[in-house]
């Protein structure tokens, strides 16, 4: 039988541990990245987030709870509980982490001080509250309902609601979020509409109808608020120029077979070269942007994995599963296991060595090589533009 090099397998040798923080790492058996399992949720955990620079991992779960946990210790040091009486959907910070917001399946959506841990508010919604998020400034939050596939817009001070925006979908809305610049909110649905609303304007300036073959599962903003990635259960990561509008007169670029199974979830860097997705199939991915290619396929979770997350520092990456764990991967240095050079060589790459660091690092063979004499990790440091495909017939709009 053929073994995938990249796969964590559940049967593995573990070195043995040496001290304190080391102890806590452990490398599967065949692709040694090196990962750590964050246990203590009862229930799939829906939402997770690097915060305090790297230093802690927040989370949120269906057993009603949403937990801030040390890195090092893998330990949580808060709990925030006795609050909502159903599962937690989806939580998120404010960009200082002074504020959290959390929405439930309890029909609310509560506000919380992350530096004391106490409940600033609650609002009592209509239906259930499937997704939240939190303005960059933290001056504003976003929720969306299941009741009239709805979105509301309340002030995180006082609580109150500023806007409703109702039958913004023909179904469930999966996801919402604000643009870096607080200027419109995306949500996406199982109608596979895409649909972006002005704040001021107070109604939709973009909709993309038939975005996607199946339901859109995830939407994330890059962070100059130009690019759009959507994941979905047709198995694609689809980039949109929102802020250009190439979509209207050619496709989005497509990330193709992202995954075995649906797509859950999806995340930029913070300049846009490198997108982390997970997946019904269990899996977590790293993608190039730029080269459009897988990087790393990170096996291991036991059931669907429901979020990821990138650190500001690009070494970490937390994945959060139904299997009720968190798993904290270190690929720091993945571009250097023998195993992971092998897999890319066989699936038609070439490895060369990085013209900055000097460690090496592979393209495929369909990648520009004038575009790639750094590695990713080396390119992070510098924006980059996504290079878009040759022009074809107009999508359905």
């Amino acid at each position: 039988m053929m073994l995938d090099p990249l796969a964590v397998e559940q049967e593995r040798s573990v070195a043995k541990p040496q001290s304190g923080e080391e102890s806590l790492w452990e490398s599967e058996r065949l692709s040694q990245v090196p990962y750590r399992v964050f246990r203590g949720h009862k229930g799939a955990v829906n939402s997770c987030h690097f915060c305090f620079e790297d230093t802690k991992i927040l989370s949120c779960s269906h057993d009603t709870t949403a937990k801030l946990w040390d890195v090092s210790r893998c330990d949580p040091v808060h709990v925030f509980g006795d609050e909502h009486k159903a599962p937690i959907s989806e939580c998120n910070l404010t960009a200082d982490n002074k504020r959290m917001v959390t929405s439930s399946y309890d029909k609310t959506v509560k506000l919380w001080d992350m530096e004391c841990g106490q409940l600033i508010w609650s609002v009592s919604l209509e239906g259930l509250v499937n997704s939240c998020n939190i303005s960059s400034d933290g001056k504003l939050v976003l929720c969306a309902l299941d009741m009239d596939n709805s979105l509301y817009i309340i002030d995180s001070a006082t609580g109150s609601k500023i806007a409703y925006i109702k039958d913004q979908h023909l179904s469930t809305i999966t996801r919402c979020c604000f643009d870096p610049e607080i200027q419109r909110v995306c949500s996406v649905s199982s109608d596979r509409t895409i649909k972006l609303w002005d704040i001021k304007a107070q109604h939709a300036t973009i909709i993309i109808r038939n975005a996607h073959s199946n339901v859109i599962s995830d939407c994330r903003f890059s962070s100059n608020g130009h690019i759009l990635c959507t994941a979905s259960w047709d198995k694609c990561l689809k980039l949109w120029d929102i802020n250009a509008g190439q979509f209207r007169h050619q496709r989005p670029d497509v990330l193709h077979k992202a995954h075995k199974g649906s797509v859950s979830s999806c995340t930029f860097s913070k300049d846009m070269s490198v997108i982390v997705s997970g997946g019904y199939d269990k899996t977590v991915v790293l993608w190039d942007v730029i080269a459009a290619s897988k990087k790393l396929v990170l096996k291991g979770h036991e059931d669907w994995v429901l979020d990821v997350s990138l650190s500001a520092n690009k070494k970490w990456i937390v994945s959060s599963s139904k299997d009720s764990t968190l798993r904290l991967w270190n690929i720091e240095n993945y571009e250097k296991i023998p195993a992971v050079t092998e897999n890319i060589r066989a699936l038609g790459s070439t490895v060369v060595q990085c013209e900055e660091c000097k460690k090496p690092f592979s393209f495929m063979n369909w990648d520009n090589p004038d575009l790639l004499k750094r590695c990713v990790f080396c390119r992070l440091a510098t924006p980059s533009r996504i290079c878009p495909l040759p022009p074809i017939p107009d999508p359905v709009l």
